[in-house]
């Protein structure tokens, strides 16, 4: 389905009595595709957290509109099936996991939102599956490294069955170990079970993964496209103080230098491939 998620002319400021207050966002459009991987770049306080609340319900736009799923945000009763439809996943897990056992906290949403014991059971242990924690099910949060915590935060969302999942930074905290664990589990949701994935990161070697990249800066988009599209306008993107790929940041200061090549690489397998064809 085109236009999931709809943005329309969206402006918001934290204090809407204060005059001199900038708006964190301004005019702001995005259209996001059902079962799209959409990584979103920028600058901290470029807006990208307070777009991600403005997903989920938990902020109102105090211009434009928001629609999820044909839902206008703004209406009255309607944040509870907006937050059943988007899922929120916080950059620091242990803000999410409330419970003293693994398999307790990913229940915790269901039997707040009155599933029956028995569909409770059945989702908990799918949503576990799914984030390749079963087998922590009887464990106590505390004792779970990093992204073993994340992902079962990630699961405690996906036992609620959303549509879709936004995540504001959720490998900020962890090691490269647990960033890739995060990763492919985001990356598993999305192709396996189609679900709807917004990233908020600003790790380039992240967002060349996804489907679309939409880059902010000062509560406007500054550009969106493919990853190629994208990381491939290098000097706006320097312009505006924000980094590509390392693979591709290479690739383009050695055509810089003179070296040919025909396109600029995104990761360490292309990179590879262009030094080859230019060592030759």
């Amino acid at each position: 389905m085109k236009d999931f998620i709809k943005v329309e002319n969206v402006s918001f400021r934290y204090d809407s009595n204060d005059t001199v207050n900038k708006y964190v966002l301004n005019d702001i459009s995005l259209n996001i595709n059902k079962g799209e991987f959409v990584a979103l770049l920028g600058h901290n306080g470029c807006g990208k957290s307070t777009m991600a609340k403005l997903l989920n319900a938990m902020l109102l736009p105090e211009k434009g509109k928001v629609f999820v799923n044909g839902l206008d945000t703004s209406e009255p009763d309607v944040s509870y099936d907006v937050r059943k439809t988007v899922g929120l996943v916080l950059q620091n897990p242990d803000n999410q996991l409330v419970a003293s056992i693994v398999e307790e906290d990913v229940a915790f949403g269901p039997e707040n939102l009155g599933i029956e014991p028995d569909e409770i059971r059945r989702r908990v242990d799918e949503a576990l599956k799914a984030v390749d924690m079963y087998e922590y099910r009887a464990h106590a949060p505390y004792k779970l490294s990093g992204g073993q915590k994340q992902r079962v935060a990630i699961a405690g969302i996906i036992a609620m069955q959303p549509q879709c999942l936004v995540l504001d930074e959720p490998t900020a905290m962890l090691d490269p170990k647990g960033r890739d664990e995060v990763m492919a589990t985001i990356k598993k949701l999305n192709r396996e079970k189609g679900i709807t994935i917004v990233l908020i990161t600003h790790y380039m070697d992240e967002a060349v993964q996804a489907d679309r990249v939409v880059v902010m800066d000062s509560g406007k988009i500054l550009t969106q496209g493919s990853p190629r599209e994208v990381f491939s306008e290098v000097e706006l993107l320097k312009r505006h103080r924000l980094d590509v790929p390392q693979a591709t940041e290479l690739m383009y200061r050695l055509v810089g230098m003179g070296f040919p090549a025909e396109s600029l690489p995104l990761d360490e397998d292309e990179c590879i491939d262009r030094l080859s064809k230019i060592l030759k």
